[in-house]
């Protein structure tokens, strides 16, 4: 587990300026939500976490964010290995259509290729008893990752992701395609990681943040085409009860704009 840390992030595409002056900190063996309007920005400062936003084309960030105190952004600092280290879980489910249910949980780990056959099979085994699937698909590993569920599809993305046993997981409204049934399976997963891993998530289900967020983050806009803001970041009891900000009460209370 890490903390992460942002200091007076802003975040670009092109010229427009996504999110502006983000300083918050993640704590690690917690789970911590961002919550806020379509647009506001949330997305884009889970995706700058682990230096993916700049893959997009012309996308850009400014400010700092550490890892243990350490800038992600450094000098030598590789942004594979930060992604290695700070991993990902997307809004819909994405096993590689073509691999196996075990061959889906291998591939980070042979994508490393310093790892033992042996070492390989066990980790695996592991990360998909922690995401709580091995049950399920134990007898039938060599089966499509395809030919899953939804809900299974989902818990085998994490569990891809923590078979690399990063020290960040960072969540992209990961419940957003799924049933009920599958949506609270993915948040019990989310509390149990949170005593190895330090989450971050993005929702837009404001009862899933009060549910299984210890922190909780408001982030909003002003106006069309202005960046998006932290309106309030606080523990998720103070948000969902008695939140500072008004605009914080008026989005929990859904009289927001």
């Amino acid at each position: 587990m890490k903390t992460v840390e942002m200091k007076h992030l802003s975040a670009y595409y092109g010229t427009f300026k996504a999110v502006e002056d983000i300083s918050l900190t993640i704590r690690p063996g917690m789970v911590t939500a961002f919550i806020g309007p379509s647009g506001c920005g949330k997305s884009t400062v889970l995706r700058c976490l682990n230096r993916m936003h700049e893959l997009v084309p012309g996308a850009r960030s400014e400010g700092a964010v550490t890892l243990d105190g350490e800038d992600i952004r450094g000098e030598g600092v590789s942004p594979a290995e930060v992604r290695r280290v700070v991993g990902m879980v997307f809004q819909r489910p994405n096993p590689f259509p073509t691999l196996s249910i075990f061959d889906n949980v291998a591939a980070g780990l042979r994508l490393e290729g310093r790892h033992p056959k042996d070492e390989i099979v066990d980790r695996i085994e592991a990360a998909l008893k922690r995401s709580q699937l091995w049950n399920e698909v134990h007898d039938r590993l060599d089966a499509p990752g395809a030919s899953l569920s939804g809900g299974q599809q989902q818990r085998l993305c994490i569990a891809r992701t923590i078979a690399v046993e990063p020290a960040v997981v960072l969540m992209d409204e990961p419940c957003s395609a799924l049933d009920p049934i599958a949506t609270l399976r993915i948040e019990e997963l989310m509390r149990d990681l949170a005593d190895t891993y330090t989450v971050a998530i993005v929702t837009h289900n404001m009862e899933q943040a009060a549910r299984v967020a210890d922190y909780t983050g408001f982030f909003s806009i002003e106006e069309a085409g202005a960046p998006g803001k932290l309106i309030e970041f606080a523990e998720s009891s103070h948000i969902f009860v008695n939140p500072t900000d008004e605009r914080t009460e008026r989005y929990i209370s859904g009289r927001f704009g």
